[in-house]
C-alpha cells in the first residue's frame, strides 16, 4: 500500500510500500553539463527508511528514465552504489548517485527488490522525481 506520493512542489519523491519508505530527489549539475553537446548531468539521492517490523535487505534495483523525447532507458543491477543494505526496524540508508541525459530535463522511478529473514521476496516503489534544472537542491529529501 502506498502510503504519500510524489512532492509535486519540489519534483522530488516520497513513497511507502511494504513498510520501506523511500525518498528521492534531484538537482542539476551544471558544472557537469555541457549543453551545446546535448549532455545534461544531474545527481539524486535516496534515502531508504525500514518503517515495518522485519528486518529487510536490498538486493536489486530497477530505473526507468525517461528523457524530453520520451526516450526510454532501463537500468538493471544488483543494490545500489555496490552495496545490498540490510535495515533493522527504524534503520534507514542514504546515498547519492547520477544520471546523464541528452535532454534539458526528464524524470526516473523505478523498484527495489528487497529479502526478509523468513524468505519473502518483495518489492517497494522507487516514485517518479523531475531531473530538470530549476529542481530544489537535494538537501535532504
Amino acid at each position: 500500500m502506498i502510503e504519500s506520493e510524489e512532492d509535486e512542489h519540489k519534483g522530488h519523491s516520497d513513497v511507502t510500500s511494504k513498510g520501506i519508505r523511500i525518498r528521492v530527489g534531484a538537482q542539476y549539475l551544471p558544472e557537469r553539463s555541457d549543453p551545446d553537446h546535448k549532455k545534461y548531468t544531474f545527481a539524486y539521492k535516496v534515502r531508504m527508511t525500514n518503517l515495518g517490523d522485519e528486518r529487510a535487505q536490498l538486493l536489486t534495483r530497477h530505473w526507468i528514465i525517461l528523457d524530453a523525447h520520451n526516450e526510454r532507458r532501463e537500468v538493471h543491477g544488483e543494490g545500489v552504489v555496490g552495496e545490498q543494505p540490510r535495515l533493522e526496524p527504524g534503520e534507514s540508508f542514504e546515498y547519492v548517485s547520477g544520471c546523464q541525459m541528452p535532454t534539458e530535463w526528464g524524470t526516473m522511478e523505478g523498484s527495489y527488490q528487497w529479502l526478509r529473514d523468513d524468505g519473502d521476496v518483495f518489492e517497494t516503489k522507487i516514485g517518479r522525481f523531475f531531473l530538470v534544472p530549476k529542481a530544489a537542491p537535494i538537501g535532504a529529501p
